[in-house]
């Protein structure tokens, strides 16, 4: 005898809530690959429409840059200690790992709710959309790829959750009418993906091409009216491991706030000075190359730089000498500071004297010979000598601020870093590396080495002490600058096979010995000796 059913309900009793869009029998796993799918169109389209709008105004970017801009100082230091110049590739897996939890925790609950999960995916767009119109370069006009994206995934989602689910009758195993229906639905959520996935990977490969385009076309540097000293073949110690005594430009060390490069036109770049001036002055950028420029070689260090740390580079810079640009707007009696920003809104508080005595710090427009690269500030960007950069190499620079420290704050200095940031005396070993090998020479000898620097004093002895026994002084490579790195070696005579420990120290051209004191990037710069670990074989 066949027991009745209530009305409405499946014949099995899987009764479904009101208000389901679709009857239930999808495996839960499929309805977590929808949100996920769901979740990427919605980032694909974004970023499709994004090339027509800012780099920043896709919603990874904006809410990767917020979490920049909240993340505490300690945090930071641990992942650029821990990951150096990838740590913006680990921000950006972790958000896709999160984004992903998120997106598939939202399919699951359209398993049951599809209106509600509907509606916590739009309000992953919303959120995204808030937080790409508070981003400094953006409009509220930025935030159309991303509510185009939405629109887009929102119904996309829907669709994608009544095709998992098993039609009528799907339930029967003999059905293979039904099974090869839901093989073709599941089918569909899979192309869904790949296009969402292809999308993404041709918007960025478009951006890519872009720039390969723009960098074709740039400007010709301009002959600078002094050039920079030019560099002996003595300062590059000739050693397997060394670094090179000029860093390239694909090597130099990218440390900044910016997730995605920005995208500066130079036809419409401006240079806004004023403050406390008597006279403001903005600069096209035909104008600013029309300035007579200096080329100088240049030894930039970023804050987080740990001891022994590679957040380090020399370049030779060509640009414009702040103080010549300070000096026709007349800066005012009090003035103790000028906050530099950035197109997509860092700033950085350099003191006055630094940008006005007889150091050569610039508005640079070239790198190594060529235009700057975009990474590191095209068109335009701000070096200063013996300063960290996050005082004073302000990339995609737009405005000089002429003030006060009373008065005024800059990015990092919110954030608990001091504001003036003065370079410490570093040195490092580079060979060897730490717990590598050594292979001594016929004469049972090896060669050790690294590089030094204090910007703005020089240095003038590097020593080295093996295992507990005594400082040994190092030989020097030619000085180019006292704002340049200097490499040094020394040969270890009596290397006996087994393992040791080096150690090294620096005094700089003031007689300031390298102190041992170690101290944490936060909150102005490390210190400490570098050690390493080796095996003499």
């Amino acid at each position: 005898m066949t027991t009745p059913t209530r009305s409405g309900a499946h014949p099995r009793g899987d009764s479904h809530p009101r208000g389901s869009a679709h009857p239930r029998g999808g495996a839960p796993i499929w309805s977590a690959v929808t949100g996920v799918v769901a979740g990427m169109v919605l980032v694909a389209v974004a970023e499709l429409a994004s090339l027509a709008f800012s780099a920043s105004s896709t919603p990874f970017v904006a809410v990767g840059g917020a979490f920049v801009d909240i993340v505490p100082p300690a945090v930071k230091d641990l992942v650029i200690s821990l990951f150096g110049t990838w740590d913006k590739v680990v921000l950006f897996a972790s958000m896709i790992a999160v984004y992903a939890l998120l997106t598939a925790l939202i399919g699951r609950l359209g398993d049951t709710r599809p209106r509600s999960a509907a509606a916590l995916l739009a309000g992953l767009g919303v959120l995204a959309m808030v937080l790409v119109v508070t981003r400094a370069q953006n409009s509220v006009l930025d935030l159309l790829p991303t509510l185009v994206g939405t629109v887009v995934a929102v119904p996309t989602f829907l669709l994608l959750l009544r095709a998992v689910h098993a039609p009528a009758g799907a339930d029967d195993a003999d059905d293979s009418g039904a099974r090869w229906t839901r093989r073709r639905s599941l089918l569909g959520v899979g192309a869904v993906g790949l296009l969402a996935v292809i999308g993404a990977g041709a918007a960025r490969g478009v951006t890519a091409s872009r720039e390969v385009a723009r960098r074709a076309a740039q400007f010709v540097l301009p002959t600078p009216r002094t050039t920079a000293e030019p560099i002996p073949e003595n300062a590059q110690v000739d050693l397997e491991g060394m670094p090179p005594f000029v860093t390239p430009n694909a090597d130099f060390y990218r440390i900044d706030t910016a997730l995605a490069v920005p995208r500066v036109d130079p036809t419409t770049w401006e240079l806004r000075i004023h403050g406390l001036v008597e006279r403001e002055l903005t600069l096209s950028f035909e104008e600013l190359l029309a300035e007579p420029m200096i080329e100088t070689n240049l030894t930039l260090t970023c804050v987080s730089n740990a001891v022994g740390g590679d957040l380090a580079g020399n370049a030779v810079w060509l640009g414009v000498p702040v103080r010549t640009l300070l000096e026709r707007v007349g800066v005012k009696d009090g003035a103790d500071m000028v906050l530099s920003r950035s197109v997509d809104g860092f700033t950085a508080s350099t003191p006055l004297e630094a940008l006005t005595d007889s150091r050569d710090s610039l508005i640079a427009v070239g790198m190594n010979g060529e235009p700057l690269p975009a990474e590191h500030g095209y068109p335009v960007r701000m070096v200063v000598p013996g300063l960290y950069g996050y005082v004073s190499a302000t990339k995609w620079l737009t405005e000089l601020k002429v003030t006060r420290f009373a008065d005024d704050v800059a990015y990092w200095s919110t954030r608990g870093w001091s504001e003036r940031g003065p370079i410490k005396i570093a040195s490092r070993v580079d060979v060897p590396r730490s717990f590598g090998d050594l292979q001594p020479d016929a004469d049972g000898a090896v060669m050790l080495g690294g590089t030094a620097w204090a910007q703005q004093r020089g240095i003038a002895t590097v020593e080295v002490r093996i295992d507990d026994g005594d400082w040994r002084e190092a030989e020097l490579g030619a000085e180019v600058t006292p704002d340049t790195w200097v490499q040094w070696s020394l040969r270890w005579e009596e290397a006996s096979p087994g393992d040791h420990s080096i150690m090294v120290r620096a005094t700089d051209g003031e007689g300031e010995v390298q102190t041992e004191e170690r101290a944490n990037p936060a909150p102005d710069g490390s210190s400490g000796w570098h050690t390493v670990r080796c095996t003499v074989v």
